[in-house]
């Protein structure tokens, strides 16, 4: 069998800078920020952490008698998906054992789990809610997914920290490429925001300090002045179609999945390797068959810590040797927050929009950037006007996988 074309046919996401795509990426070009002071439901506060909370309401999707067997991470992972699904035009009915779900997510249910320890070892009750594990574990996002669209085919969840949900892109994409399925939900979701979580990560003294003055400043990646990741929640999604199958129904193609690579750098479970970083991108640029001339645009992993924005610098340099400093290169993070699970498929949604319009997003508040950090990193403002063929997301993680998707504008 011929391996098949994978198209986007579908977009959907919602973060800190809102709900729905179109919303997120228009903020993202006019360089808003959705970081501010974190706000912990209960007694127990963390003062002067920032976030990137998502502050506006969800859509009512979920009947009020399922709210039990949903876990925050569930109910963004399906506002994304069923706007993906719905932009796509598909009817959740066709051909379902042809019709997967792949979906990432580093922590699953983790506001579920702390709020059933906290009734066991605060509260003193005996018992924790009698469906935390069906709303806890960390496939829930993925099977209430497919539940509520009705797909029948493979539904395979994906958990490797920060390159889950490129993962599951990455990995629904071969399986529609070898004939495993015509169409594929695919992204992630990430809900962590929690007393916990946020002090088990501040324990790694990776999370940036809050700009104090400027909130919504605190995250700033490949700059002189960063201090560090901010942490973010969201869920995104994309609709990916076999060629055939979105012709065959006439669906709008919004672009096209050209190519997927990934690694290991087998070094250090929380230092980044470039080197490891530059293998999953090689293997995306020689699997997409285009020279690395016609990647216009890199949506950065950028997280804001020194050896994440100094590896990563590296790494493109590796690869892209002199035409590293023709290339637009910029960090989403520095809006939306290090969204973990979540992030591949928030920043590939942004990247495929950035291929459709011909626009850039900035990376924000970039005003004095790090001297060592010397590539085009599209400071403070957007770029517009572009004629993008192709552009990559990257997504790097702790544990050392590394994922590098190509999207190019269908022709």
């Amino acid at each position: 069998m011929n391996p098949q074309r994978v198209v986007i046919t579908g977009l959907g996401a919602v973060s800190a800078l809102g709900v729905g795509a179109d919303h997120n990426f228009e903020q993202a070009l006019a360089g808003h920020s959705g970081i501010g002071l974190l706000r912990l439901a209960g007694e127990r506060q963390r003062p002067g952490t920032p976030a990137a909370q998502i502050r506006d309401p969800l859509p009512e999707l979920v009947k009020p008698s399922e709210l039990p067997i949903f876990d925050r991470f569930s109910l963004l992972g399906w506002a994304a998906a069923s706007e993906a699904l719905a932009h796509s035009g598909l009817d959740a009915g066709v051909e379902p054992e042809r019709s997967g779900v792949f979906w990432g997510s580093g922590m699953g249910g983790a506001l579920t789990v702390e709020s059933g320890y906290v009734d066991l070892f605060i509260e003193g009750k005996s018992r924790v809610r009698p469906m935390s594990v069906v709303a806890g574990m960390t496939n829930a996002a993925a099977a209430q997914i497919a539940l509520h669209c009705g797909f029948q085919g493979s539904v395979n969840n994906y958990s490797s920290a920060c390159v889950s949900s490129a993962q599951a892109i990455g990995e629904a994409y071969r399986h529609i490429r070898h004939g495993y399925a015509d169409r594929v939900l695919a992204g992630g979701s990430e809900a962590l925001l929690s007393y916990g979580v946020v002090s088990a990560w501040d324990a790694l003294r990776v999370l940036a300090p809050l700009d104090a003055d400027h909130p919504e400043r605190s995250c700033r990646p490949f700059s002189a002045g960063r201090g560090g990741l901010v942490l973010g929640e969201a869920g995104a999604a994309v609709m990916l179609e076999s060629l055939a199958s979105a012709q065959a129904r006439g669906a709008v193609i919004l672009a096209e999945l050209v190519a997927y690579g990934t690694s290991n750098d087998a070094t250090h479970i929380t230092r980044p390797d470039a080197e490891g970083q530059a293998r999953a991108m090689r293997q995306a640029l020689a699997q997409s068959g285009l020279p690395p001339s016609a990647i216009g645009y890199i949506n950065a992993h950028g997280a804001g810590t020194a050896a994440g924005d100094l590896a990563e610098t590296a790494s493109i340099k590796h690869v892209f040797g002199p035409l590293a400093r023709k290339l637009l290169v910029s960090s989403t993070k520095s809006m939306h927050g290090h969204t973990l699970g979540a992030a591949g498929a928030l920043e590939f949604v942004l990247t495929a929009q950035a291929v459709c319009h011909g626009m850039v997003p900035p990376t924000a508040f970039l005003d004095q950037p790090d001297v060592e950090c010397d590539l085009d990193f599209v400071p403070r403002e957007c770029r517009r006007g572009l004629d993008l063929q192709a552009a990559m997301s990257n997504s790097f993680a702790f544990g050392g996988s590394n994922v590098a998707l190509i999207v190019g504008a269908f022709r």
